[in-house]
Parts: C-alpha cells; structure tokens; sequence
C-alpha cells in the first residue's frame, strides 16, 4: 500500500516511527502486518497541509476526535473515527452514543496527556482500552486509510477495514455527516 511521493515500510518493523503506546499496541495486534508506516514533513500533520503537500485525496484521511461528557458524575470519553472530509456528529448522535447530556471535544491538553500521544498524531491504535472506539460507517470502506502514528513526523497506511477490526471497534451508522 502506497501513494506518490510517499515511501510505506511495515509499521511492525519501525517502531522509532511511531509513538511508543502505538508500537506496543501493533507489537500486540494480530493485523498489524497490514499496517504501513510513512515518514511526512512534522508542519504538514494536518489533514489539510498534508492532503495538498502530497496531493492526496481528503476521503483517503481519516481523522481520530477525542470527545467526553459526563453522566452521573461518570467521564465517558471516545475516540471517534471519520473520514477527512466528513464531521464527527458530536451533538447528536456520540452524545446519544456516550449517553451524555453534553459531548465537547477533548481539550487538546489532556488529549495529548491521556493518550501519550502528540497533538495532530493521535490514532486509534493504542489508545486507552476504557476509552469507547467510534467508527463512521464509511471509515471500513476506505481502500488505504491515513491515520496518526501517534507522533506529527509520520502516518499510518491501512485499509479502512483492518481500523473496523481493532479491539472495542464500534462501527456507528451516521457517525459523522
């Protein structure tokens, strides 16, 4: 799996590429040899900067939000996946989802701190196994998926359908819009 101007290597076998929490989790994961690992510029971690630096097409991103709300003095926290050039529905349908009266984003801070992950790098893979794993339905359907590595320096490349397949997956009919 490959796109021009971008040079795949098995994510497995370079785990200096990756957030260590990302490394241990594909060390564990039985489907990590899909997993493709690519090095990009850090400034271009953004969906955005890096779909028009490498001219990539926004539907093959996809994107990992962090959101929490409470419910009986209870935080309830989920990482929702969705494709680049959708939003996660937070309003309506992770607030019905979380069974919480009011879903916010997770503040950028504690997103990077609970996740050991950096800001703009965070992935599904490894994250906190309490926390509720999210996945628009359209996500499992893209070819080559670009993920966070947990680190800006690089991204993760697999099909859609192997993130449908990590442990707690939840694949979620109208997640985003």
């Amino acid at each position: 799996m490959s796109f021009p101007g971008l040079t795949s290597l098995p994510a497995v076998d370079h785990p200096a590429l990756v957030a260590p929490r990302v490394a241990a989790a594909l060390a564990s994961w039985p489907d990590a040899s899909g997993v493709a690992v690519v090095e990009i510029d850090p400034d271009l971690a953004d969906t955005a900067a890096m779909s028009a630096a490498y001219d990539l097409p926004l539907d093959t991103g996809v994107n990992c939000v962090l959101v929490a709300g409470r419910r009986d003095g209870e935080e309830r926290i989920a990482a929702c996946l969705v494709r680049a050039d959708t939003r996660a529905d937070v309003n309506r349908t992770v607030k019905q989802l979380l069974d919480v009266r009011k879903a916010s984003f997770l503040p950028m801070d504690r997103a990077v701190t609970e996740s050991e992950m950096e800001y703009g790098g965070i992935t599904p893979v490894g994250l906190p196994a309490t926390w509720r794993l999210l996945i628009d339905a359209r996500v499992p359907e893209v070819p080559a998926a670009i993920i966070g590595s947990g680190v800006r320096r690089s991204k993760l490349l697999l099909p859609g359908a192997l993130l449908a397949a990590l442990p707690g997956a939840e694949v979620v009919e109208g997640l985003a819009g």
